[in-house]
């Protein structure tokens, strides 16, 4: 019980070291939406704005094709990284940049037709917001390729551990739109186009700081030119559409709610709601920053096939991330009308009541859709597509249109924000519901919870998890190993050789990771019987150290030198170290 205590521990802290990296990733966009929306309300005015509202769903389709990609890279990467296949994971690597630059060119393409010849009929039919809709889906066409390669390089770059550079690269962003959109929009006059100039320009000074290490060869993914394998495209897809068919749901919704808006409200609900969206979209960074640090460990996890932090990474969304999600909710709520004066400063117009509503209410749905993108992205991981796809039909438009057309008539813009919620509802009672109906039983565990196959990982009773904090607890582990190996049959040398293995590189690690930096470390160990193998895993939180290299430069040195490496490396019959997400994994086969 102590030993998954400690690993779940780990687990947390991990998942909220890389939490406000993804937060602000998340955030990016949505800082540079309140940008805009605050340069249209109050230097172009309300049909500016609703020309930002009707884009939403036009993003979110091609944020829904950008998501395939990068969500199917992910999972993938993490599963090869887990299984320590190299090839694979930097063939992914390679063809996901070509794949994102031929799709962004050709939606770069598509939209400059739509904007150009005004095909945007099917959208609005509103004369005055039209034409500006035209000029700002012109703008935008600039920043389709940064944007797709941006959000792949920034999933790239916090597998290699290396969230500093998209923390850089986030703030300059937002910087540089603040001061485009100023330059564009209040002195030049360009109006809806300047808008999306502005935030277009930006994601290339974006994509720029981004590449800096990939151009630098400071990163183990590399490009490669050779042909790419067009096999993995198909695989990748497959992988990455279950997640992004919410976001091609939500596309179909937000065309949807629009046109009732339209009809049944005018374009002041179209505003009030856009700017709702865009005010709270900074906050659903949280859910979606939490989402992606949960996907990269679900899909590590998956790969590694350890059921313990698959479960752990579960119980940290609820028992870590939906309290804090609540709080953030009651504070948008008391704050609803000083957010609402960003945008309209007059109560006595309807657009500013509309807006007030919006945020007083569509809080409420927010710490709901946590547990739906959570159990989504764990069922994408898990290969669970039957779930993902009902999950998203529901979550991303049968709900939220099927409610707001029921109460549209009779609560006006008021139906979208409540219809909102009522969705969370009936997506977490289908969560339960699956579980119930394939255990048979009302889930009573997280194992339940997540329906996880019996036959996933190694069971219970062929593994052994155990935690280190100091040399004292090296020496009584390296006992411990060595009794569970003896008790499961392994003859008496492999059981010594695997105990003796496990003191070796553990009182490595405490000896030399311990007291590089004053932070609190610990290794979590796990020793499994696998059909023939006794298989030892040693993880750690320390500075990066691979004992292959320093295995290899010891050959030809003084003997004396490194001697418990080489012979770990000559009683071993597989030695295998990685660096995941920031931790040291090694893995030994005896």
């Amino acid at each position: 019980m102590n030993e998954q205590k400690a690993n779940a521990k780990t687990v947390t802290r991990l998942m909220l070291r890389l939490l406000p990296i993804q937060v602000l990733l998340a955030a990016v966009g949505s800082v540079n939406g309140i940008v805009s929306s605050f340069f249209a309300s109050n230097f172009v005015g309300v049909a500016a704005m609703s020309a930002v509202g009707l884009y939403s769903p036009v993003n979110m389709f091609f944020s829904s094709v950008s998501l395939i990609l990068v969500g199917g890279s992910v999972i993938l990467c993490g599963k090869y990284m887990g299984r320590n296949q190299q090839e694979e994971l930097q063939d992914v690597f390679s063809l996901n940049l070509l794949l994102s630059l031929l799709i962004a060119a050709f939606f770069a393409l598509l939209f400059l037709v739509f904007a150009l010849f005004d095909l945007t009929g099917f959208l609005t039919g509103d004369k005055e917001v039209r034409p500006l809709f035209n000029r700002y889906l012109l703008g935008q066409t600039v920043g389709l390729i940064p944007m797709m390669l941006g959000n792949s390089f920034a999933a790239f770059l916090s597998l290699e551990n290396k969230s500093r550079q998209t923390t850089m690269a986030s703030l300059i962003y937002i910087a540089a739109n603040i001061v485009l959109n100023f330059v564009f929009v209040k002195l030049l006059h360009w109006e809806a186009f300047g808008l999306a100039l502005a935030s277009s320009l930006g994601l290339w000074i974006f994509l720029a700081v981004e590449l800096q290490p990939f151009l630098a060869r400071r990163t183990h993914l590399r490009l490669r030119l050779q042909r790419p394998r067009w096999k993995e495209a198909l695989l990748l897809y497959k992988t990455g559409l279950p997640g992004a068919a919410s976001n091609g749901y939500q596309t179909l919704r937000g065309y949807i709610v629009n046109r009732l808006l339209e009809l049944f409200v005018g374009s002041v609900g179209i505003s009030a709601f856009a700017a709702a969206n865009n005010l709270l979209a900074v906050f659903w960074s949280l859910p979606v920053g939490m989402m992606a640090v949960s996907r990269m460990l679900f899909s590590v996890s998956i790969g590694e096939e350890d059921r313990q932090t698959l479960t752990d990474v579960m119980r940290v969304m609820f028992r870590r991330f939906l309290p804090l999600m609540g709080a953030v909710c009651a504070l948008i709520i008391l704050c609803a009308e000083p957010l609402t004066r960003i945008f309209f400063r007059d109560p006595a117009e309807p657009v500013y009541r509309m807006t007030v509503w919006g945020l007083r209410i569509l809080p409420l749905c927010m710490p709901l859709a946590i547990i739906c993108m959570h159990f989504s992205s764990y069922s994408q991981s898990a290969g669970k597509t039957g779930l993902v796809y009902l999950l998203s039909a529901l979550d991303g438009v049968i709900c939220v249109a099927g409610f707001t057309a029921l109460l549209i008539r009779r609560l006006g813009v008021n139906s979208v924000y409540i219809a909102n919620v009522l969705n969370g509802v009936v997506v977490v009672l289908v969560i339960v519901g699956y579980a119930w109906l394939k255990t048979k039983r009302f889930p009573r565990n997280m194992e339940e919870l997540m329906v996880i196959p019996d036959g996933f990982g190694v069971p219970e009773r062929e593994r052994l998890d155990l935690s280190i904090r100091s040399m004292e607890d090296v020496v009584s582990v390296s006992r411990r190993v060595q009794s569970f190996c003896l008790e499961r049959g392994v003859d008496a040398r492999r059981a010594y050789l695997a105990g003796l293995a496990m003191e070796e590189m553990a009182g490595n690690i405490v000896d030399h990771g311990f007291t590089k930096d004053k932070k609190s470390h610990s290794i979590d160990v796990r020793v499994a019987r696998k059909e023939q193998d006794v298989i030892l895993r040693i993880k750690d939180d320390c500075v990066p150290f691979d004992p292959g290299e320093r295995q290899q430069l010891a050959e030809g040195d003084d003997l004396t030198k490194n001697i418990g490496i080489r012979m770990v490396f000559k009683i071993a019959r597989q030695v295998e170290y990685q660096n995941l997400l920031g931790l040291n994994v090694l893995t030994i086969r005896i």
